[in-house]
């Protein structure tokens, strides 16, 4: 598979007017997706935020698995970070960021009370890269329906204040990417989950990736959905592709499969499931961190 190279101009744009707008803010929300909470965050920001406070959001709960949510809240915590897991479309949305953004702040509102400056509000960002349901959280936290962007990876366009019932003045940013993805996994489970343009990975790729993926770490699900039995996940994987093009009726339109495996996975068709696994990539941090 060759480097993926993917940095729009709006892209770069983006990171600048981060760049500009940190002095405006007192918080920085980090929006990342629970099935990938890893391989969906930017690691440019680090740089770009520097020690401006930050809470980690792990936004689309419900298509998550929830041990393995549980588990990377604890890995933030273990760096410092508060994390705080929601699925944004849920009402309670509002009030339980407020209460975590309060938390992170909490010195600084104590400071600010001492000071005699009593309720106030909260200025924070929210950064994310492009389709992990940021425009469906701000519409969440604005109260109202509200055509931030499409569905399209990396259109999310302008800049915009709305201030929440709960005390948070938002300042919406454009969803950032980063220059190259150095680990081709990462840009795997990007394509999988549809954060990034369809035409950048070969399907076939994508798709072996991903029964590869469920047929060791999810396999029940696997077999649920397409009625497999366990020497069926002993097939290779070009075998098992074989075998569901055929028990699907596409003869040999592989391509047909594709399209139809990507868009279960998408849809959440086998179920929960996390591709970052918590002990899984803090083996392979430590494996980078030798080299």
């Amino acid at each position: 598979m060759v480097i993926i190279q993917w940095f729009p101009g709006h892209m770069s744009k983006a990171r600048r007017q981060v760049q500009e707008n940190l002095k405006h803010v007192d918080l920085v929300m980090e929006l990342v997706d629970a099935r990938l909470p890893l391989s969906s965050r930017n690691p440019m920001l680090d740089k770009i935020i520097g020690t401006k406070p930050r809470l980690v959001i792990i936004n689309k709960k419900d298509l998550g698995n929830d041990l393995e949510t549980q588990k990377w809240v604890h890995y933030f915590e273990a760096q410092g970070i508060l994390a705080v897991k929601i699925n944004s479309k849920e009402q309670q949305t509002v009030k339980k960021l407020t209460k975590a953004a309060r938390l992170v702040l909490a010195d600084k509102l104590q400071r600010a009370s001492e000071r005699g400056i009593q309720n106030k509000a909260i200025r924070t960002m929210i950064i994310g890269i492009p389709n992990v349901g940021k425009s469906t959280l701000m519409n969440r936290l604005a109260g109202r329906k509200s055509a931030i962007t499409g569905n399209r990876p990396g259109v999310t366009k302008g800049q915009q204040w709305l201030k929440t019932n709960e005390e948070l003045e938002i300042l919406d940013t454009p969803g950032i990417l980063w220059p190259k993805f150095e680990d081709q996994t990462i840009g795997l489970k990007l394509a999988l989950t549809g954060a990034i343009k369809d035409d950048l990975i070969p399907k076939d790729e994508i798709t072996i990736f991903g029964l590869t993926f469920f047929s060791k770490h999810f396999p029940n699900e696997l077999k649920g959905r397409y009625n497999l039995t366990d020497d069926d996940l002993e097939l290779t994987v070009v075998d098992l592709i074989m075998l569901l093009t055929k028990k699907y009726g596409f003869r040999d339109d592989y391509d047909r499969f594709y399209d139809l495996f990507i868009k279960e996975v998408r849809d959440g068709k086998l179920g929960t499931y996390t591709l970052d696994i918590v002990s899984e990539m803090m083996q392979k941090d430590d494996e980078d961190g030798d080299d």
